[in-house]
């Protein structure tokens, strides 16, 4: 602000590569400048000591600055004849005119101003005068447009940006039946990418490359009427890149000159955004919370039946049911009865579906960003790569995201002094959930091939050994619970899908890795960054990778299962000769010899092997 008041200032900004608040604070620091007609330049600093393109931009700003103070110059040398000189910049880069002597530049232009009687010259001494004086930018702020009660009445549209397929797909019947006429976009294609990176800042974060992108393409496609259009966003108030959402979508409709358009920020913080025409209820609230679990649920049991369904499309076809069922009771409001027994229905008709080879192939979590993890196209539909490659894809549900906000109270009470009352009302929020998500965990844990997830605080303990719980920004230490309970469930191989340079996942994702490996041996994690111009082809490569090793150490893991149960049958034979005696009156100890050797051999094999105990033991 300060260089924008100043002839005689200019300002180049250096930032960090990869600094993810640079990408936002670079957007900032231009549209200031170039109010007030000064020219931005930003130098990307890394650890490569060459500084020849740093040079070279110097150069030309300094070439830049020289060529606009000449055309300031001759616009101005018809007037009177003002020196280059008092422009602020003299060829080839002497220092600014002195303050003083730009003083002295407008009294002399003042005095000549007053002698003058001709309007001319009036005219023409004013504008050398006015030269002179401080220049001021114009304001960049935008004006925050609400959402107003009248707007709701008036029906205005609502676009909603995809995150979740299968959860956004439950949960927009909620807002539909309370009024809002809210429309959930489609999937994001290349074009909505191309929008993003029109209209943001190409290196922020992926996420908020999609979710701008889906706004504006859908904004400027002509199938709305842009004024009686409105935009919801979701915002967790968090510290990342992705917390900017609303000022980056804001910004957008403005550069493309719908800044009339109102952005609604659905959140239960307060951010300082007010909407009166908005308002999430108690009611609403509650039935949000049935229509998470509703998704987790399918979406867990579609997963976990289709890569071995017996007839192709069942399990697609029995989730397309329950779907709909869904759909409809969030549309008429589900009654906490009627929830217990669907969820229950839900397992039993999954857990009957015929499937053939059921747990025989390979299982890969998938754990992330919290939109790369669960849009299809944001993670180039890494879940039906997965089941193509021969394996079953195990997606942690997204009610544990909600879940892990809600704790942060609760572990950063005393490390960062967090408020008792917060921590208070944090247990009490969890205890609730947990009382209404109890029917669908005993429905799960009494079935045979699911099992309920772990509650916040298992999962804060498995973090806990490796990262502080104070790692709350982005997806925090909720990733690296996630991979552990993933590994301690039967899945060790873990895809951690982010987007490029998300500062939050290089700490809880990308560093906790060797310490995983070093903790679970049998752990098999990869790390997938994703971008608008990462190679899909590498990804896939490194995923196949990944894969590749799955394999290889399943079928390890069954060539030792087979041993092992060789070495137990030989155990119960040589067990059964002991029991029955070889007449020898009891000198004989070629058996318990043989016996012995027996448990040596079985222990080496299942040596930190859990489900290798009970063998050990007989």
């Amino acid at each position: 602000k300060v260089a924008t008041q100043r002839n005689d200032l200019d300002l180049i900004q250096l930032n960090s590569f990869g600094c993810g608040l640079d990408a936002l604070t670079t957007d900032q620091v231009q549209e200031i400048l170039e109010s007030a007609g000064k020219i931005y330049t930003v130098l990307k600093i890394d650890e490569v000591s060459n500084l020849g393109a740093a040079r070279i931009r110097v150069r030309s700003l300094l070439a830049a600055l020289k060529d606009q103070a000449d055309r300031e110059a001759e616009e101005k040398r018809p007037l009177m004849g003002c020196p280059t000189v008092a422009c602020g910049l003299e060829y080839p880069t002497e220092a600014a005119v002195p303050e003083d002597e730009m003083r002295e530049h407008a009294r002399h232009a003042k005095d000549r101003m007053d002698r003058k009687t001709g309007e001319h010259e009036a005219k023409a001494a004013r504008a050398v005068a006015d030269s002179f004086k401080q220049r001021e930018g114009t304001s960049t702020e935008f004006e925050r447009v609400q959402f107003t009660e009248k707007m709701k009445e008036e029906g205005y549209t609502i676009l909603c940006p995809q995150m979740a397929p299968i959860h956004f797909d439950l949960l927009i019947d909620i807002f539909q039946r309370n009024g809002y006429n809210l429309e959930l976009l489609p999937s994001v294609d290349h074009g909505a990418v191309d929008a993003g990176l029109k209209y943001v800042n190409n290196d922020i974060c992926y996420p908020s490359i999609l979710v701008t992108g889906q706004i504006m393409e859908a904004v400027t496609s002509g199938r709305y009427d842009t004024d009686k259009l409105a935009v919801i966003i979701t915002q967790t108030g968090g510290g990342c890149r992705a917390t900017n959402y609303i000022s980056l979508i804001r910004k957008a409709l403005k550069a493309a000159g719908l800044g009339h358009i109102p952005v609604i920020a659905l959140s239960f913080k307060d951010l300082g955004e007010r909407n009166p025409g908005f308002k999430v209820t108690a009611p609403m609230l509650y039935q949000a919370i049935y229509g998470i679990l509703y998704g987790d649920l399918l979406m867990m049991a579609l997963y976990r039946t289709r890569p071995y369904e017996a007839e192709p499309g069942a399990a697609q076809a029995l989730f397309d049911h329950w779907m709909a069922v869904c759909k409809a009771q969030l549309r008429r409001g589900v009654k906490r009865s009627e929830w217990k027994k669907t969820v229950r229905q839900i397992v039993d008709d999954f857990d009957t579906l015929p499937l053939v080879g059921e747990g025989t192939k390979p299982r890969v979590g998938v754990v992330g960003e919290i939109l790369v993890k669960f849009h299809p196209t944001a993670n180039n539909q890494i879940v039906d790569v997965i089941e193509r490659e021969g394996c079953e894809a195990v997606v942690p549900g997204l009610t544990e995201f909600f879940l892990f906000g809600i704790a942060g109270s609760i572990f950063q009470k005393d490390p960062l002094g967090r408020s008792a009352k917060g921590a208070a009302g944090a247990r009490v929020a969890l205890a609730a959930l947990d009382k209404i998500r109890k029917p669908l965990n005993d429905a799960l844990r009494d079935s045979v091939r699911f099992e309920p997830p772990a509650n916040i605080y298992e999962l804060a303990e498995y973090a806990s050994e490796i990262l502080s719980l104070c790692n709350s920004m982005g997806e925090g230490w909720l990733l690296t619970a996630e991979m552990v309970e993933l590994i301690r469930t039967g899945a060790p191989n873990v895809v951690c899908t982010q987007p490029f340079a998300c500062l939050p996942n290089h700490v809880v994702g990308k560093a906790v890795i060797k310490e995983l490996r070093r903790r679970y041996p049998e752990s098999n994690i990869v790390a997938v960054d994703y971008d608008p111009g990462a190679s899909e082809v590498n990804q896939l490569n490194r995923i196949k990778l990944m894969i590749s090793v799955a394999k290889a150490n399943l079928e390890a893991k069954e060539g030792e299962a087979r041993a092992l149960r060789d070495v137990s049958r030989e155990l119960d034979a040589a067990a059964h000769r002991v029991d029955d005696g070889c007449g020898c009156g009891g000198s004989c100890t070629a058996i318990e010899e043989m016996v012995g050797n027996l448990e040596i051999q079985a222990r080496t094999m299942s040596e930190g092997k859990d489900e290798t105990k009970k063998i050990v033991a007989k």
